[in-house]
């Protein structure tokens, strides 16, 4: 989960308005990449990660500059981007919260902490808080199955953990300033 960090954070990343032109350091960025990987289409999913650790997710205006780029239909990079978690085409909060819903997490209450996360910020799993602090997602196993219920936060992982100590995780997070 080393994506997780606050390194990956959306915030310094470069602005993008929704249905608006890229910005040209985000078009020479995408150029960059996709000669550096020769346009090849067998290198979609690196040239992807590449640009989303440079982005901080995927917006349908960089999916379709990609495509044009390589040259390829916009349907396969939605594909490749719809078929894999790593990929995202919403922004991520500056602290990534990832809640283990794996079969030994989720008998060990894994459902009720993930509602007491919903209910601290204010949101779904899979989406991010308005301020941009917090972003939620559910995955399905983070390897540490005897410590569950587990969820990870940026790169701290909290095991065992309740849905009374959520609060307490979120506000130790919120006065963080990293």
């Amino acid at each position: 989960m080393a994506e997780a960090s606050a390194a990956s954070c959306a915030c310094s990343k470069p602005a993008i308005v929704p249905g608006g032109p890229l910005p040209e350091a985000v078009v020479t960025l995408i150029d960059q990449v996709v000669t550096r990987h020769n346009a090849e289409p067998s290198s979609l999913i690196t040239i992807l990660h590449e640009v989303q650790e440079a982005v901080g997710y995927l917006p349908e205006e960089v999916l379709e500059q990609v495509a044009r780029r390589m040259e390829i239909p916009l349907a396969d990079v939605h594909g490749v981007v719809s078929f894999y978690a790593l990929f995202s085409m919403k922004p991520k909060g500056r602290h990534r919260i990832a809640a283990c819903k794996g079969t030994a997490c989720y008998v060990r209450g894994a459902p009720r902490v993930l509602e007491r996360f919903e209910s601290e910020l204010g949101i779904k799993a899979g989406d991010t808080t308005a301020d941009a602090e917090f972003s939620l997602d559910v995955v399905r196993c983070l390897g540490a199955c005897g410590l569950g219920p587990v969820v990870m936060i940026d790169e701290d992982v909290h095991a065992r953990l309740k849905p009374d100590r959520v609060p307490s995780v979120v506000k130790r997070y919120r006065s963080s300033k990293s």
